[in-house]
């Protein structure tokens, strides 16, 4: 049940995101999504090889509670450096529409 909240709010927030900059909206929600998934699924794999091959941890890998939790503050830093990076990258493509039929008829020095 907390998965798909955690979904919902991931999801979400990025469709609000790519709403603010008239992007696709359902690709990046679910794109945030995915990149979750995938970014736990690879940290995950990274800890178990390290805990395996190099350092011994013992981490029971049984747990598959333990296990799940494991992944999640690498994925959640992965979806906040993805936000951060569509955010600065959209605010420097964002064209700024001037009326200018209010200034028929002025002076260029005054514009």
């Amino acid at each position: 049940m907390l998965g798909i909240l955690l979904i919902y709010f991931i999801g979400k927030r990025f469709y609000d995101l790519s709403e603010e900059y008239n992007q696709n909206k359902w690709l990046y929600a679910i794109l945030g999504v995915v990149l979750y998934y995938v970014s736990s699924f690879v940290f995950g794999m990274l800890i178990a090889l390290l805990d395996i091959y190099v350092f011994d941890w013992g981490i029971d890998w049984d747990n598959n509670f333990g296990a799940n939790f494991i992944g999640v503050p690498a994925a959640l830093l992965a979806l906040w450096g993805f936000y951060v990076y569509l955010e600065s990258k959209w605010k420097k493509s964002v064209v700024v529409v001037k009326n200018e039929i209010d200034d028929i008829g002025k002076n260029i020095e005054d514009i």
